[in-house]
């Protein structure tokens, strides 16, 4: 087995720590995600094998800066996993940017850590079933003048999230680029409620990010349980892709990277 170098955003709990424990289980160095110390510490005494954990609250551009510059610290990463996010039971925040937070988390947040992380071979974007209601609409991405709703605000990033995956799988060919849905599973986010399988929603990703198998090595695909579905087809828009791309580097700062 080769051993990959591994990456898990928002790991300190939920479907990040436990793709992260899955990796470390079969072998694989990986690095996890925290958003301050005291969530560090959570996660490295609940998987106390793992190389790192890099520090910093992605809802923040400054501290995501942070996040890259870390992690560029320890890697080059054979894989990333873009696991950090927040639901859609949300009120409207704004962040110390001035942007609305689930955008801000979910979209903005791995758009920048891809952009300025050392390209790896590999990238997986968490996404949701529930982007099928996505509405690719960047008239008002802040949500300054509709209606607030947060099940609307979330669909719509993750809609995002697979559109920058499919993205990328065009924009880099030598690199594989896959979104995931890993099923509504009884995390923080999913509620203790949640109908479907911890263990099988990690699954999915892990696979993608270290597998030799012919099916984990092909790129711009949405999965779900290790099957390919369909995605929303604004996700596969050309137009939608760089419009988004365009939205969150102005918004950023910071250009995409035209190749690897």
């Amino acid at each position: 087995m080769v051993i990959s170098k591994v990456l898990i955003t928002g790991s300190s709990d939920g479907l990040g720590l436990a793709a992260g424990k899955r990796l470390l289980a079969a072998g694989h160095e990986v690095a996890l995600h925290a958003r301050n110390e005291n969530r560090a510490k959570d996660a490295q005494a609940a998987a106390p094998t793992a190389a790192a954990v890099v520090i910093g609250d992605v809802a923040s551009i400054a501290e995501t800066r942070a996040v890259a510059e870390q992690a560029n610290r320890l890697g080059p990463f054979d894989a990333v996993i873009h696991n950090v996010g927040v639901g859609d039971r949300e009120r409207r925040i704004e962040t110390a940017d001035g942007l609305e937070h689930i955008f801000a988390i979910n979209v903005l947040a791995p758009y920048l850590l891809t952009a300025l992380i050392k390209p790896p071979r590999r990238l997986v974007y968490l996404s949701s079933g529930m982007h099928q209601g996505g509405n690719p609409d960047f008239d008002d991405l802040q949500w300054k003048r509709r209606r607030w709703s947060g099940m609307q605000a979330y669909s719509d990033s993750k809609l995002f999230d697979a559109a920058l995956a499919f993205a990328i799988a065009r924009r880099w060919p030598s690199a594989l680029s896959n979104a995931v849905d890993p099923g509504w599973v009884p995390t923080k986010m999913g509620g203790r409620g949640a109908p479907d399988n911890l263990d099988e929603g990690s699954e999915t990703q892990a696979w993608l990010a270290v597998s030799d198998d012919p099916a984990a090595r092909t790129t711009g695909g949405y999965w779900y349980h290790k099957r390919r579905r369909q995605s929303h087809p604004a996700a596969h828009d050309e137009t939608v892709q760089e419009a988004l791309l365009a939205a969150c580097e102005e918004l950023s700062g910071t250009a995409f990277p035209d190749s690897m």
